[in-house]
Order: structure tokens, then C-alpha cells, then sequence
């Protein structure tokens, strides 16, 4: 009798929780994560590629060292910000790591700025290489970043409307943390990267 009633509870239960959008909800929280996940592998890489940055400057720029020191402080402190998919939900987390990854991009900007003092380092072929890789590694992180904030949005327009947002609270589904949107303007600013190689530019005259 059990198992009868079990068979006939279960697609029941099925076509209410479709109807009042909980596949949808589960749908849209999973893309939102997918997105986050993505915006950290390219955080991560920009992480990886600070200290080989440091490395190939650090005989250069004997007279920056306040310089190189920030971006190693700053580098050391993204790594303290220990965050994940399920951490989107996290307001105090998720500030902390955006001030974190703000700060780093602030200090690598001047470490860039720096170095079009140095013409000896903007020749040098492993500093070129690892900008070159900077600069890539900035436009994607842009790129995933962009695609997370239309994710969290789609799923916070989607979770307050009714009747969605009666099961949304039912479940424990809150709106979620949108990452740089209208608070810190400057993380939403990419660092500077392009580099000049030297003999690139047009010569002079006709």
C-alpha cells in the first residue's frame, strides 16, 4: 500500500514543483555557479602569473622596490581569500575578495606604468611573453565576469516574482551577491596591460 501511494505522491509532487519553479530555480542557481566558477579560473591564473611577472622585472626595476612590494603584498592577500561556487550567497566574503582582487589590480597597474621606464625590461622576451598573457588573462576575466553578473541577475529577476518567490523562500533560495555591480567602481576597471614592444610603432614622416 506504502509503495502505491509512493507511485502515485511522486509524479505529483513532480508536476507541483514544476509548476511552481523549483526546476527552474535549480536550473538558474547552477548557471550562476558554473559562471562563478569560471570568473575564479581566470582570478586564479592572473594569481599564477604575478610572482613569474615579479621574477622577470625584479632585475630591472632595482629602484621600484616599494612597487614590486605592493604586488607581492597584494598577491599574498588574494591568496588569503579562501572562496568558491557556494560562496556567491556570502555578502562579507564576497566583498572581501573583491577588495582583495581590486587591490591587486591597482598595484599591477603601477608595476605596468613603471615599467615603461625601463627599456632594457620591455625588450626582454620572457617579460613580453608573460604581458602578453597578462593582457589575455584580464580581457577573459572581464569576459566571465560579465557573463556571471547576467547569471546572477536572470536568477535574482527570476526568484523574486511570484509565484516563484513563495518557493524560493520555501527552499532557503535567496537573492544573490552581485559581484562588482554599482559598488567599487575600480574593480570593474581592467589594469592597463597593453605594452608597447619596441619597434612596433609607425616611423615618423612618409
Amino acid at each position: 500500500m506504502k509503495r502505491f501511494l509512493l507511485r502515485l505522491l511522486l509524479p505529483l509532487l513532480a508536476l507541483t514543483l514544476t509548476g511552481c519553479g523549483y526546476n527552474e530555480i535549480q536550473r538558474l542557481d547552477e548557471q550562476v555557479k558554473a559562471a562563478w566558477s569560471q570568473t575564479l579560473n581566470q582570478y586564479e591564473r592572473r594569481a599564477e602569473l604575478v610572482p613569474k611577472l615579479v621574477n622577470s622585472v625584479n632585475a630591472y626595476m632595482v629602484n621600484e622596490r616599494t612597487v614590486l612590494t605592493e604586488v607581492t603584498e597584494a598577491r599574498a592577500q588574494v591568496g588569503k581569500v579562501q572562496i568558491n561556487v557556494n560562496d556567491v550567497s556570502d555578502p562579507a566574503l564576497m566583498r572581501q575578495f573583491e577588495q582583495a582582487q581590486a587591490q591587486l589590480s591597482s598595484a599591477l597597474s603601477r608595476l605596468i606604468a613603471v615599467s615603461e621606464n625601463y627599456p632594457q625590461l620591455k625588450s626582454d622576451g620572457l617579460f613580453r611573453d608573460l604581458m602578453t598573457q597578462l593582457e589575455g588573462t584580464e580581457n577573459r576575466i572581464a569576459t566571465e565576469r560579465g557573463r556571471f553578473v547576467r547569471a546572477v541577475q536572470e536568477y535574482n529577476v527570476y526568484i523574486r516574482q511570484f509565484p516563484t518567490l513563495i518557493t524560493a523562500k520555501l527552499f532557503g533560495y535567496d537573492v544573490k551577491e552581485n559581484y562588482g555591480v554599482d559598488r567599487q567602481p575600480e574593480i570593474m576597471r581592467n589594469p592597463e596591460v597593453k605594452f608597447d614592444v619596441p619597434g612596433s610603432a609607425a616611423p615618423a614622416g612618409g
